[in-house]
């Protein structure tokens, strides 16, 4: 029985993955390093923290992850102050049909909360998730099922009775080993991304409703 559902934000709520890839390469120029989106590709759905450590290892960055994060944290209150955010098609409007159906409903983040929640009051969805959970505040980050299970905990539900919906290979990874079913959502914006394993993929969130969320269960 379906009891919640589980968003992600980036590209599922927000079509925010291109500002994350300018930003990380806006980054990385100042550390006299230029790279394409193939690489940031891997790094979609993992934490910033784990994606800082593995560059600065791989390519022997001077800062430390610390100032990293900050530098990042600093273009993307830019970016954020700049760019004119809005909902992705389709999701207002499942938000509510899911909201009269008595879901209840959770956001799922590799985001750090203060993005996660300045994203959500521009759009002014933030009221309604009953929960919000970052990757911040979990021991081990997506592709690992730590953030699922604990928003399912804080949820009052189990996990068998969560749908998440993800964009990111290491999305459906967690969401999966969590023992959810998810919905793989093939955004273009997410760069080259494999939901193969998902439950079922949609190429709009516009295709999904109460009822199609029920026939996956």
């Amino acid at each position: 029985m379906l009891k919640a559902v589980i968003f992600d934000m980036d590209g599922v709520i927000v079509d925010s993955e291109p500002i994350h890839f300018e930003v990380d390469k806006k980054v990385l120029k100042k550390c006299n390093l230029n790279v394409n989106d193939e690489i940031l590709n891997s790094y979609v759905g993992i934490p910033n923290p784990e994606m800082w450590k593995d560059l600065k290892e791989k390519y022997n960055l001077v800062p430390s992850v610390e100032e990293l994060l900050k530098l990042q944290s600093e273009f993307k209150i830019e970016f954020l102050k700049e760019t004119k955010i809005e909902a992705i098609d389709g999701v207002k409007g499942l938000l509510n049909e899911l909201k009269q159906n008595n879901i209840i409903l959770a956001v799922a983040s590799s985001s750090p909360r203060f993005f996660i929640e300045t994203i959500l009051e521009t759009i002014k969805i933030r009221e309604c998730f009953n929960v919000i959970l970052s990757c911040e505040e979990v021991q081990r980050g997506k592709p690992y099922p730590d953030i699922f299970l604990i928003t399912a905990e804080m949820l009052k539900v189990n996990p068998q009775e969560c749908i998440v919906i993800e964009d990111s290979t290491n999305g459906v990874k967690a969401a999966l080993s969590a023992g959810m079913r998810c919905i793989g959502y093939a955004n273009l914006n997410s760069g080259l991304q494999d939901l193969s394993s998902a439950s079922t993929i949609v190429n709009s969130i516009c295709e999904i409703n109460y009822d199609f969320m029920i026939s996956i269960m």
